[in-house]
């Protein structure tokens, strides 16, 4: 059984599309330790209805706050702290994506980010979108991973290309690319379906 931890390089740059992909290619179960705010939709019920395959179980989060906001205030204003060792990990026996909420450095209480839910034995997916300022909080992202002794498995781009990013990206983070997501008109089980075709290969060399 293999772990796979999915992070962004920030909010909002295709952390659940790409999770889903992950999901669908590999039958895998998913599962997101914090989800803040949108609770009527979740991270959860998108992976959801974006996969086809009947094997994936979708576990519950550990914690469910109301606010989408970083998940130390979110949680503040339900009155509560969040503790990480009520953030358990789901028993399985399949494989497991498990998606993380913002960048790596999002904190989930006064001492903790989303780094400490981070164990050696996961392979590490970065997602990274383009924008102004990608390049740098991309390679930060990676350069954070491996100062506390991660190994990165690979990078996902999500967006269409941008070569000189993309190439100084490979270049200076040294990394595998495991695939890309374009911008689709609408993303839906069949598009999920066919980039986890896609991406089957690389994700099975990792």
């Amino acid at each position: 059984m293999n772990k796979y931890f999915i992070t962004g390089i920030g909010t909002d740059v295709g952390k659940t599309v790409v999770s889903a992909i992950v999901v669908e290619a590999l039958n895998a179960d998913y599962w997101k330790p914090v989800q803040a705010g949108e609770l009527d939709h979740t991270d959860a019920d998108r992976v959801q209805e974006l996969i086809s395959n009947k094997i994936s179980k979708i576990h519950d989060f550990s914690y469910a706050l109301r606010t989408p906001m970083s998940p130390h205030a979110s949680a503040a204003i339900d009155g509560i702290v969040i503790d990480l060792q009520l953030i358990k990990e789901p028993q399985t026996t399949n494989d497991l994506v498990i998606e993380g909420a913002g960048g790596l450095q999002v904190p989930l209480n006064e001492q903790h980010t989303m780094l400490d839910l981070i164990k050696k034995e996961y392979k590490i997916i970065v997602v990274s979108k383009h924008y102004l300022g990608s390049i740098n909080h991309t390679l930060l992202t990676i350069n954070e991973l491996r100062y506390n002794g991660f190994e990165v498995a690979g990078i996902v781009f999500n967006g269409n290309p941008h070569v000189s990013t993309e190439k100084i990206i490979e270049k200076m983070g040294k990394l595998s690319v495991i695939g890309r997501v374009l911008e689709e008109a609408t993303i839906d089980k069949a598009v999920v379906k066919k980039y986890a075709k896609e991406f089957k290969l690389q994700l099975d060399r990792l």
